[in-house]
């Protein structure tokens, strides 16, 4: 007889395994696959005609003036690099020289922006003071002032200080935090990394400015990302608050230079504009190209979406 105890013992796994079973893929069903091909169809039409005006104008900065209006389509009949050539030197200064203005406009107010605001966020997010609440409300409320309102009085106090026809009014209030929408976007940011590194660091003897600049600053990347991109792209496109406060081709900006090509009594150079708009369009290109995915970063870790 063959003792029981010396069976070997069946596998669970083998136990509870049954019959191997085929998974079928489902086939999409008719109406189904119709519907997304018709999505998919409407989507690539309405990004074509998104894109069609950029389109159109980088082919007519190829075309002679006289055939710019007459040819609507994507081709041209003729190649023309003149245009490049003629509207860099079209102006009172090459156009290197207001692309220049731009740069360090532009630099001067992310740099500003960077600093202010971070600041001003770590302040709203992590310390205790009086009328904290407050204040941030007044600082949202901001949001809904359209710029038309303040642009008088802002006008005469840089009159006043004598600043009118040169950078400092553009530059000078983005180290005073003025953009809401950076405090804000900053605020949020901060308030998603843990207070425990906060108090970690306090442990070790480290002060505000300590852990703000060791502990919070590099943890802000995708947020200090963000205010970079879109500040460049809001100053680099800024055509009223140049047209307001610069009043000499010297000191014009690409978007003042771009409208002295417009003539309203005579001939304008389209060809030579549509030319140096796409020049200046490049810049704009290159930074969303390869700002992107902290611009993505930044949006999807404050919230706001």
């Amino acid at each position: 007889m063959t003792d029981l105890h010396s069976r070997p013992a069946a596998d669970p796994a083998e136990l509870s395994a049954g019959p191997a079973r085929t998974i079928v893929t489902p086939k999409p069903r008719p109406r189904r696959l119709v519907r997304r091909t018709l999505k998919h169809v409407v989507m690539v039409a309405a990004s074509l005609a998104m894109i069609y005006p950029l389109l159109w104008m980088v082919v007519s900065s190829l075309r002679p003036n006289d055939e710019i209006f007459r040819n609507p389509s994507l081709w041209p009949l003729s190649f023309n690099t003149e245009n490049f050539v003629s509207g860099w030197n079209a102006l009172a200064h090459p156009f290197s020289h207001y692309l220049m203005n731009s740069t360090l406009l532009v630099l001067g107010c992310v740099i500003g922006n960077l600093v202010a605001c971070s600041l001003t966020a770590y302040a709203f997010a992590r310390l205790r003071f009086w009328g904290r609440n407050i204040a941030f409300a007044l600082m949202l409320m901001t949001l809904m002032l359209p710029i038309h309102v303040v642009i008088v009085p802002q006008y005469i106090l840089f009159s006043q200080t004598g600043w009118v026809n040169t950078m400092l009014p553009l530059i000078l209030p983005k180290f005073l935090a003025t953009d809401a929408f950076f405090v804000f976007l900053m605020v949020q940011f901060i308030r998603g990394i843990p207070k425990e590194l906060d108090e970690a660091a306090r442990i070790d003897g480290a002060g505000h400015f300590r852990i703000f600049f060791q502990v919070i600053l590099p943890l802000m990347l995708p947020a200090l990302a963000t205010t970079t991109i879109f500040t460049f792209m809001w100053m680099w496109n800024d055509f009223f608050g140049s047209l307001i406060y610069l009043t000499t081709p010297e000191n014009f900006t690409v978007p003042l230079a771009l409208r002295q090509f417009l003539d309203t009594q005579g001939a304008s150079n389209w060809g030579a504009m549509f030319a140096m708009s796409v020049v200046s369009l490049v810049p704009l290109f290159l930074v969303f190209l390869f700002g992107q995915r902290f611009l993505v970063k930044g949006f999807a870790t404050t919230g706001i979406k």
